[in-house]
């Protein structure tokens, strides 16, 4: 079985290629693996896995592609909303043209009957819903993004709607919340307040967190959020909705909440090390959010951490994994 992942060198893709290569979306399936980044390993790769450093879009790849059709894409790169807003002519190229390219260079061999129809997974986000008030929503809640970055994930969910209907790609969306913990030299991500308070408690390092202890955000861990992708890509294609696109579960709570969690699992005082300077503009995009309710998404098997608690264990052993703070001996 081909998997390629786009974004393979971040937070959530590098995860996810590790996550496929200790289990593999068939079982029992030999695995190849394409990772595409701009950015290369570090390390030799593993047999059966190779790297195309450069852009998604690259002619070279989708002709490498054509020669070795992937069965499975997970299209996971982008232009973080921070960055989007300050460089408009990147964020349009990288999250939306190249993304109409990609599509294309997965459908030029289907068409042509060289290649069966691929299975995509695309990463969207919640960014697509713009500022919520107060009262719960839904799936069915309108996107109304305020960031050009919301805007371009909503319009490539209806691409990767419309090249499904039309058979070019079996596609499949998720709204993805705030992961956590991404590591705190990311840049880009105006939630990165949520990230950033596991690390700094963890580290007994001063933060000055932009949005208030009562702000509420939605919350997700990596590995709740590999689980969901997998669980995506394995769908099987009969009965899926038209508009190809699920919200997970997840799980609400205040900035307040989340750091007493933290606290008392790493046996830090938060109020040594966490002070607030509310930022309106960032409090109101990433810190307002209502109860979410996802039916729809539960039904299908996409799930969120459980509680809080899980939430925590689940982040912290994964930072005790792949970075030991200066506490940890």
């Amino acid at each position: 079985m081909h998997v390629v992942v786009t974004g393979a060198g971040g937070f959530i893709g590098s995860a996810l290629a590790e996550r496929l290569q200790s289990a593999p979306l068939v079982p029992g399936t030999p695995l190849r693996l394409t990772l595409v980044d701009r950015v290369g390993p570090v390390a030799s790769c593993a047999p059966g896995v190779q790297w195309h450093i450069g852009s998604f879009a690259d002619r070279a790849l989708f002709e490498a592609l054509e020669d070795d059709p992937p069965d499975c894409v997970f299209h996971l790169a982008s232009v973080p909303g921070s960055l989007a807003e300050r460089e408009p002519a990147l964020g349009v190229q990288a999250n939306l043209l190249d993304t109409v390219a990609l599509c294309e260079g997965l459908a030029r061999p289907v068409r042509a009957g060289r290649a069966p129809v691929p299975r995509l997974v695309f990463a969207s986000s919640v960014a697509v819903y713009g500022a919520l008030g107060a009262q719960a929503v839904d799936e069915g809640q309108w996107p109304q993004p305020t960031l050009s970055y919301g805007m371009h994930k909503w319009m490539v969910e209806l691409l990767v709607a419309d090249y499904s209907r039309r058979g070019d790609i079996d596609g499949r969306s998720l709204r993805l919340p705030g992961i956590v913990a991404r590591p705190p030299a990311e840049t880009g991500h105006g939630s990165a307040f949520m990230s950033q308070i596991f690390h700094a408690l963890r580290a007994r390092q001063a933060y000055m967190c932009p949005v208030s202890p009562q702000a509420t955000a939605w919350w997700m861990s990596l590995g709740c959020c590999l689980d969901n992708l997998v669980h995506a890509a394995r769908l099987p294609a009969e009965g899926l909705p038209a508009e190809r696109c699920w919200q997970p579960p997840v799980l609400r709570a205040s900035v307040e909440e989340v750091v007493q969690a933290i606290a008392r699992a790493v046996h830090a005082d938060p109020a040594e090390w966490i002070r607030y300077a509310p930022d309106a503009h960032i409090e109101t995009l990433f810190g307002r959010l209502p109860a979410l309710h996802t039916p729809r998404a539960e039904a299908v098997g996409f799930q969120n951490d459980g509680s809080l608690q899980s939430l925590v264990t689940r982040v912290l052993g994964c930072l005790l994994y792949t970075s030991p703070s200066p506490r940890d001996s």
